[in-house]
């Protein structure tokens, strides 16, 4: 591994032996409808992440009457996916860098959607131990999908496409948490289990996507023991260290703050005097959402590799999440000018989360981007997992409380990113 300006690259003589081949196979194949194709294909492998877990969101209360299960019990149904994702990530990682991405991506959508199955079975029989080790497979299986299509854009594409790509992707997990909770309810309308065995359906889906629209670039073989890819990971954030581990947190808490403050939106909907829930809920939260989708998806399509406009809107974006959560605080028994600060909030982690993926992904070599991406996933993973129950806590004392101390925690990853994360003038796709 060679260290280059800035510590922003690491890219290994192997690597610069096949960069021009694969740029112009890239290239080639990202011209008109056969981009988008690719293009919608790695954007729907994070659609499936989100819907595996958004999707039951609506049918956790009937799934406690009808199961004859405790509340605690029916919220493992989200927890121990999420735990189980989050450790298992790292290790999809390594097994990317080892053999390939789509090696680990189709087993793994083939285990989510097997799964699912498996768990409906368990709603059906009423069997509740079935259900909940299925969704930890489930959560195995989620391990191997959004993180390893974030390092498979890297290989990808370059020269700006990247960027573009991680926008749509950003988008997607954004679209997914707007319409994932309204299709729960819609499929619930059926039947209360429904959600369980349509979710495999979407699976599906992805995997033929990616079999037949993707092509993933040649790879040099390698013959490197673990404990060499250790040391080289070792290595890399001895080099790298402090701007990677300030943008990794600054993502996480990008995303922890952003479905904390959507949580609490939901809770605050559904009590008097306003009395929404539903699909009507769904429908409003949709409008922060929609905030971050576009939000995501232009500022992805617009940045390229510049570093300098990066840095400027990741500075911008989190300046924008402080002063607006601080806003809600002083605001937020206002529902209009709560709806309008949480979606300006939104559109500044819109401004920030394109520009983290894009350096993330970009600035390592290919032999270690799936360690780096899961890494960053698994981060961004606690950061949701874990928002809802703390945001509830805080809310339990004082609404003002949770925003000004996540308004603190914005301007906290403002100071991260200002002080260690400086990119190149080019940057994201120098490695």
């Amino acid at each position: 591994m060679e260290k280059t300006k800035k510590g922003f690259g690491m890219a290994g003589p192997a690597k610069l032996r096949t960069q021009s081949t694969n740029d112009q196979s890239s290239k080639k194949k990202a011209g008109g409808g056969a981009k988008w194709r690719e293009y919608i294909a790695l954007a729907s492998v994070p659609l499936v992440l989100v819907l595996g877990n958004s999707m039951l969101v609506p049918i956790l209360p009937e799934m406690e009457r009808r199961m004859g299960i405790s509340g605690f019990q029916a919220s493992m149904v989200i927890t121990l996916f999420s735990v189980a994702a989050g450790i298992v990530i790292p290790i999809s990682g390594y097994l990317s860098d080892r053999f390939s991405r789509k090696a680990v991506i189709l087993p793994s959508l083939a285990l989510y959607g097997i799964a699912g199955i498996a768990a409906g079975i368990g709603a059906l029989m009423n069997s509740y131990s079935l259900l909940i080790a299925s969704r930890a497979l489930q959560g195995i299986g989620a391990a191997g999908t959004s993180p390893i299509a974030m390092a498979l854009v890297g290989d990808k594409y370059k020269d700006g496409a990247e960027s573009e790509a991680l926008g749509l992707i950003e988008a997607s997990n954004g679209a997914g948490k707007v319409i994932s909770p309204i299709i729960g309810s819609l499929l619930a309308l059926i039947v209360w289990y429904a959600p369980l065995f349509a979710f495999p359906v979407f699976c599906a889906g992805s995997f033929f996507a990616m079999v037949f629209l993707i092509k993933e670039p040649e790879k040099e073989k390698q013959n490197t023991s673990v404990k060499q890819y250790v040391a080289d990971i070792v290595k890399l954030f001895r080099e790298k260290g402090r701007w990677l581990i300030s943008s990794f947190l600054a993502g996480s808490l990008g995303l922890f703050i952003l479905f904390g403050v959507l949580f609490r939106l939901s809770d605050v909907l559904e009590k008097a005097p306003y009395n929404i829930d539903g699909v009507a809920k769904g429908g409003v939260l949709a409008i922060p959402l929609l905030g971050l989708v576009v939000t995501a998806y232009m500022t992805g399509r617009h940045i390229k590799n510049n570093g300098v406009l990066m840095r400027r809107l990741m500075v911008i974006g989190l300046a924008l999440m402080g002063a607006s959560l601080v806003a809600a605080a002083l605001l937020y028994r206002n529902l209009y000018a709560l709806i309008g600060f949480v979606t300006l909030s939104s559109v500044g982690t819109g401004l920030l989360l394109p520009c983290l993926n894009t350096l993330i992904t970009g600035a390592v070599d290919r032999a270690h981007r799936g360690m780096i991406t899961s890494l960053y996933s698994s981060l961004r993973f606690f950061g949701v997992a874990f928002g809802p129950p703390l945001f509830g806590w805080l809310a339990g004392r004082s609404d003002m409380l949770l925003y000004f101390v996540v308004a603190g925690l914005s301007f906290a990853a403002l100071a991260l990113v200002a002080l260690f994360v400086h990119p190149p003038k080019k940057a994201g796709d120098t490695g």
